[in-house]
């Protein structure tokens, strides 16, 4: 995984898979079997997991038999098979309406937190991404962000809003002296004045939703700023390009959330429409 360039997060999750897979077995690894893996998938539907982390663990548990059948050399046939992935629902993106928005940044207290998440909101970062944020990669002047390493290693660059500046300001002003390169650190508890990690992020969040009494997380934030861009006209492209999507079917799903531009475009051609034909005198 690491000569795939997969990130240090993805190669810990999917170690984290095999050792829990690893130690609920029985029998040696090369004895596996389908019913063996159909087994365990149902031990993890008994934890009531969603499908999608079902899947996860089933492919992780399919890349470990490919790299002992290729790497290794070892004489096993893969016994994860097609049947075994769970069927899944794709649920469309959940954003915050803006009344909901001001509700949140309402509750959000200190001038690193607002900084983290109006990163989210109007810039589109991922938590990791904000998470790994340095100084260095920051232009004010240019009012850009270059992300490095984002999701699938891949480089590009976002821009910074008004608002966006001025929180980040804010938060460099009161930043403590510290010899850590990257800029958001946690103020509290064993580890303050070190990187806060990304668990440390989705935490600050989870108390902002119980405050604000609402339903947020981190990608959530991501999802509002696709939302908003898309209903203020901007091109699927640009939004494309500054939320890192490799393709634009993934972009697209926003389409079908809240498209004021496609509520616009139905109303005024319905209006031309009704001209045309329903008790217009020229055209009986």
């Amino acid at each position: 995984m690491k000569r795939r360039n997969c990130s240090p997060n993805t190669v810990k999750n999917y170690l984290n898979i095999i050792k829990h897979f690893v130690i609920w077995l029985d029998i040696p690894v090369e004895e596996v079997t389908n019913a063996t893996v159909s087994r365990y998938i149902d031990v993890l539907m008994g934890k009531r997991l969603a499908p999608k982390t079902v899947n996860c663990h089933v492919d992780g548990i399919r890349q470990f038999y490919h790299y002992l059948r290729e790497e290794e050399g070892m004489d096993i046939t893969n016994p994860v098979r097609k049947s075994h992935i769970q069927k899944m629902s794709r649920p469309l993106p959940r954003y915050l309406r803006d009344e909901q928005v001001e509700l949140f940044f309402n509750a959000v207290k200190g001038q690193r937190d607002r900084a983290m998440f109006m990163l989210m909101l109007r810039c589109g970062l991922r938590v990791e991404e904000v998470a790994n944020l340095t100084m260095g990669v920051i232009d004010v002047k240019r009012r850009t962000v270059l992300i490095e390493d984002g999701k699938g290693a891949k480089d590009r660059v976002v821009y910074m809003s008004n608002d966006v500046l001025q929180a980040l300001a804010a938060y460099v002003r009161v930043r403590p002296v510290s010899r850590a390169k990257k800029i958001f650190l946690s103020e509290k508890g064993p580890c303050k004045g070190q990187p806060i990690s990304i668990r440390g992020i989705q935490r600050r969040m989870e108390y902002y939703a119980r405050e604000a009494k609402i339903r947020v997380s981190c990608h959530r934030l991501r999802h509002t700023m696709a939302t908003q861009m898309l209903n203020a006209d901007a091109d699927l492209s640009t939004i494309q390009d500054l939320l890192g999507h490799s393709s634009v079917k993934t972009t697209q799903r926003y389409c079908r959330i809240s498209n004021l531009k496609v509520q616009r475009d139905y109303f005024n051609a319905m209006e031309v429409i009704m001209l045309r034909t329903v008790g217009n005198p020229d055209n009986p």
